[in-house]
């Protein structure tokens, strides 16, 4: 990947960033914007899709006008760390729709996972019902968050 990223040239990184921004953008603004014409650009569009670096192009909503306000980080401690236990708790992550970020943390907990729910009362219930049950949890502890100081959905590597 570090090699690949090393062979995006300034146009490439140009029409990421773009498209970071606006996915619905035209090919001719697109194209106006990193001060190539269309036909290249289109080319080099088709390229960083082909080779995985763009992987999709989706809509972005806003989960507070959903109703779903309430964000919770939950510490993880498996009692079982090995690569067989890691990998059954990861599979078991990904069906939670609730779960909207999963990492494994090299510190004094597993992993660290960030929970959206209408409420409290919601969360109570995806906290018993799911987290607890998911495999070799050991323990759990629970920060909610008061405010979001900043949330981005741009990538900062471009």
């Amino acid at each position: 990947m570090q090699d690949e990223y090393a062979q995006l040239d300034r146009f490439d990184r140009a029409i990421l960033r773009v498209l970071a921004g606006d996915g619905r953008i035209s090919i001719t603004d697109l194209a106006r914007e990193i001060g190539l014409s269309k036909s290249p650009t289109q080319a080099r569009l088709r390229r960083l899709e082909g080779a995985g670096v763009i992987t999709g192009y989706r809509a972005l909503v806003d989960p507070i006008r959903l109703g779903h306000d309430h964000v919770s980080f939950v510490e993880v401690r498996l009692h079982d760390t090995r690569e067989r236990a890691l990998a059954e708790f990861n599979a078991a992550v990904l069906k939670v729709p609730e779960i909207e970020q999963a990492h494994m943390i090299a510190g004094n907990f597993d992993y660290l996972l960030k929970i959206r729910t209408q409420n409290m009362a919601d969360y109570r219930r995806i906290l018993a019902e799911h987290v607890s049950t998911l495999p070799h949890v050991a323990n759990t502890s629970t920060y909610v968050a008061m405010e979001a100081v900043k949330e981005s959905t741009l990538p900062t590597v471009i």
